[in-house]
């Protein structure tokens, strides 16, 4: 499968779960000008985390809801993904995200106090998960058109966890191996609430 029709209904099946090589592997650059069939991917994950959110089209496919979904957990080895949430501050969030890099962070941290979770891990993980506070992000949209962004709090938090799929990296990584609610040390970190 190299791509995804954007009229494509994404369900639990199409995610990738954790022991799957494509989740180590860092993932490729997407060629911009983005091509169609990336494009069509980006809507149907999209389409995907929206499904989710609404308790009716969730309960109708069987799916677990997400706030963000990255290319190689549905098995496409490319560096893009998805996200759509509500942040504290009730600012919504949608973003078709591609070739993403962290161009500058925060020395603070932060976390969320039940700890993160994953679509492609089906078993609850306990910890906490270090995050920068605020981080800035370079970009292409779903059109190709370069963007950078200023997040912060949650929404920092969950492109960090996206972009961290994208390098191979699960968010239980980043969790104290000897004490999970160990945060680390010598740098200011506080809950995120």
């Amino acid at each position: 499968m190299n791509y995804y029709k954007s009229d494509y209904i994404l369900t639990m099946k199409d995610i990738v779960r954790e022991g799957h090589p494509i989740l180590a592997e860092k993932t490729k650059e997407v060629p911009v000008p983005i091509a169609e069939e990336d494009k069509e991917s980006l809507i149907s994950m999209m389409n995907y985390i929206k499904n989710s959110q609404d308790p009716a089209l969730a309960k109708k496919y069987g799916l677990r809801p997400g706030v963000g979904l990255s290319a190689n957990q549905v098995g496409l080895n490319k560096r893009m993904f998805v996200a759509y949430f509500t942040d504290f501050d009730d600012k919504l969030h949608e973003y078709h995200v591609v070739n993403p890099k962290i161009v500058s962070h925060s020395v603070s941290m932060t976390y969320l106090p039940e700890g993160e979770g994953c679509l492609s891990v089906d078993r609850p993980v306990e910890g906490y998960v270090p995050r920068y506070e605020k981080i800035k992000v370079k970009a292409y949209d779903i059109n190709g058109q370069e963007f950078t962004l200023r997040l912060k709090g949650y929404a920092s938090i969950v492109f960090q966890h996206e972009i961290d799929h994208l390098n191979g990296i699960m968010f239980y990584d980043h969790i104290n191996k000897q004490n999970p609610f160990k945060l680390p040390e010598n740098v200011e970190i506080k809950s995120l609430y």
